[in-house]
Order: C-alpha cells, then sequence, then structure tokens
C-alpha cells in the first residue's frame, strides 16, 4: 500500500485520525460548518469507511441531520419487517442504509485533498500526529476516530455477525427489509437474520448473534445463509462481496475510567468513545450527533475539543442507563435460548414506542410499558439486574 502525499503541514487546525465512520462524518461537517479551517482526515487502508453496512431509521436522527447525511444513504426503504414464531409485523417506520463504498466515494469527492489515505498513525498528542513512516504533522487540535479499544472497564455482551452481498438467479421478491427473522434455529443467544434488499435480484444477508462470547466461525454462519436462502427459495447466483463484525452491547461501566484510557487532551470519538446504541448497537446516530457537536463549537482548540467531546461522550452514557438495564435483563436474566421472547414480546408494542426506544428518546411511559406485566424472564434473577453498581460489584468490576 503506497502511502497519499503529504499535504501541506503547515498551519492545520484539526487532524482526524481514522476515516471510518465517525471521523469521515465529522471531517464533512467541519468542511461545512467552519470551512475557514484546514482539517485533514488521516486513513490507515486505502479505503474510506472500511467494508461496512451502516443502517438507521427515519427517525432515528433529527430532519436536520438526516437532510445533511442525505448524501451517503446508499438505499432507503419506506418500511421494515419483523418475524417472529408467534407472529411477523409490516413497520411503517422508514429505514436507511449507507454502504462504505459508497461513503468511501461521497466522501472523497466531498473533502478532496483534505485526505491522507494509506497512512498508519504511530502516536498522537494534543496537537501532533506523528505517522508510522516518521512524518509529522502539528495542528491545532487531533481528534482520535479509530475505532474500538479495550473495552476493560465496561461490561459487554456481544452483537456479532456475518453477512453476504448475494445476487440471486431470480427475483428475490422483497420490497423492505426483514430487520429480523428469528423463526430461525437459536443458536449461541438470541439468532436472528437480517435482509437487506438492494435491487430485485441482490440483498445482504446476515446471520446475527447476540452473545455472551466474541468468537464468531465465519464459515460456519455463511453455511447458515446459504441455508436460509435456499429454505426462502432465493436461489444463489454469485456471492458479491462478505462483510463481518463484532460490536459491543453495553449492560453496564465505569464511563469516566473508560475515557480516561484515551489519549491526553486528544478527543475520542466514535465506538472508542461508547458512543452506540446500549442494546441495538447502532452508532451512526451517534457519529452524527458527536459531528455536529464539534463542528459547531466554538473553540476548535485541541483541550477544548477534547473537553466537549468527553462532556458529550459523558452525557449519553448517563441519559442511556435505561438501555443498559435492558442489556443486562437480555443477557444475565434470560435464559439465552430464550432470548428471542424478549424481542418478540418488545415489538408488539406501537410504532411510536419503538421509533424512540431505537432513537434513545424513551419516555417515562415507554419504559413503564416495557417493564410491566408478567416479564419474560425470571424474577429473581431479573430483580439482581436493576441496580447497575451493584451489579458490577457482584462481577467485580467496582
Amino acid at each position: 500500500m503506497n502511502a497519499s502525499p503529504l499535504p501541506d503541514p503547515e498551519n492545520l487546525d484539526v487532524v482526524i485520525v481514522g476515516g471510518g465512520l465517525s471521523g469521515g462524518l465529522l471531517a464533512l461537517r467541519f468542511k461545512a460548518l467552519r470551512p475557514e479551517l484546514k482539517v485533514l482526515l488521516i486513513e490507515a487502508s486505502d479505503r474510506l469507511g472500511g467494508d461496512h453496512t451502516w443502517s438507521f431509521h427515519d427517525s432515528d436522527i433529527s430532519p436536520r441531520a438526516l437532510e445533511w447525511i442525505a448524501p451517503f444513504i446508499s438505499s432507503h426503504w419506506a418500511g421494515q419487517t419483523v418475524r417472529f414464531p408467534a407472529y411477523a409485523r409490516e413497520i411503517a417506520t422508514g429505514y436507511n442504509s449507507v454502504a462504505s463504498a459508497h461513503f468511501d466515494a461521497v466522501l472523497r469527492e466531498a473533502l478532496g485533498d483534505g485526505v491522507l489515505m494509506g497512512s498508519p498513525v504511530e502516536a498522537l498528542t494534543q496537537n501532533q500526529v506523528t505517522l508510522v513512516d516518521g512524518r509529522t504533522l502539528p495542528a491545532r487540535a487531533v481528534i482520535d476516530a479509530r475505532g474500538q479499544r479495550d473495552y476493560a472497564h465496561l461490561a459487554l455482551g456481544f452483537q456479532k455477525f456475518a453477512g453476504l452481498e448475494i445476487e440471486f438467479a431470480e427475483p428475490h421478491g422483497l420490497t423492505r427489509p426483514i430487520i429480523m427473522d428469528a423463526t430461525v434455529p437459536q443458536l449461541d443467544g438470541y439468532r436472528f437474520v437480517y435482509t437487506l434488499p438492494f435491487a430485485q435480484q441482490t440483498a445482504l444477508v446476515e446471520d446475527t448473534y447476540y452473545a455472551d462470547g466474541d468468537a464468531l466461525d465465519e464459515d460456519a454462519v455463511e453455511t447458515r445463509i446459504k441455508e436460509y436462502c435456499e429454505e426462502q427459495g432465493w436461489k444463489v447466483a454469485r456471492i458479491l462481496r462478505r462483510e463481518a463484525g463484532i460490536l459491543p452491547i453495553a449492560m453496564a461501566g465505569d464511563i469516566d475510567a473508560h475515557l480516561d484510557e484515551g489519549v491526553p487532551g486528544v478527543a475520542s470519538i466514535g465506538l472508542a468513545a461508547g458512543l452506540f446504541h446500549p442494546l441495538t448497537g447502532y452508532s451512526l446516530p451517534d457519529a452524527v450527533a458527536m459531528a455536529d457537536r464539534l463542528a459547531g463549537a466554538d473553540d476548535v482548540t485541541g483541550p477544548a475539543l477534547a473537553a466537549l467531546a468527553r462532556t458529550h461522550a459523558k452525557e449519553t452514557w448517563e441519559a442511556r442507563g435505561f438501555y443498559r438495564l435492558l442489556s443486562r435483563l437480555l443477557f444475565d436474566a434470560a435464559d439465552p435460548a430464550k432470548r428471542y421472547i424478549v424481542m418478540q414480546r418488545f415489538y408488539q408494542f406501537s410504532e411510536g414506542l419503538i421509533e424512540r426506544f431505537y432513537a434513545g428518546q424513551s419516555s417515562a411511559g415507554d419504559k413503564m410499558r416495557i417493564l410491566a406485566g408478567k416479564p419474560p424472564v425470571p424474577v429473581t434473577k431479573a430483580m439482581k439486574c436493576l441496580g447497575e453498581k451493584q451489579w458490577l460489584a457482584r462481577r467485580g468490576m467496582r
């Protein structure tokens, strides 16, 4: 891999290390809101965004945010489907996907020479980035967007998946995504298949597991995907692309200790800052919110942006205690083979409640409805999940 030519390093205002979702959106937002700033986005590989597909509901972000992120949306559907052993349901909420290849193309065109590709970073401080090849880049502010790091201070479950983008021999007949098909055999925790129909004869089919461990046998999962397609009557013509991932699901933790693991004076954003929905693992809405907040700041020096990013991450974490409770109930109270019952019950609620849940904006009434009634987990186990600090202490983490 050949590194990109080094741009003029003089008078850089902001250097963003990591050209994934959070770093790329922040670079674009700085360009839109603060065009007078000299911003550089550094990526270790030869492609921005890696090899991922990010999805979100229309209601996950504000109309204003939806407007500025629209160029990145590669697919949009007017609704979605869920399937459980007890029922299937059509939901009218709009759904969107951002394919990384499209993300890369849009971002490169928008940023022009404000991107440095093929340039792994050796070290960074609040005002300088040192590349592996020895080159240095001084800046007024440095932002760390390099993705997941050690989660020693957070108690996690895992959402792990492998997916195939497939071209079928004939039209698959889907007009909207199946975001959860839990009618499949339940293996390794809560299992469901997720299908995004990109065109009449192409779709991304992912086999997903809410599991206690992060081991992922991609070959075995690929075999299950092909078996699932056969059961649906879809004949695979060829595999266009593969992707896999292991996403953190937050049950509890010490957010201050986690953020302290970052580089002093350097803003941490994205998954490294704990910015993902604690139960669903969705990260795009948080990446959008952080991009708006940092790019809209009056003070763009390193210490000021680091303080603002930390404040935002802490506020977001503290506001989501309810969702971490639900994660504890799912992972620690529910029998792994019966975790699907928790989600089967949840999707019987109103579309408004479901939308607010995914957006992290559940009302007090929503929370009461979710927790009320006959619980789908043993009461004695559920009671042990209620206090986050006490639950952590029982696990020897606090």
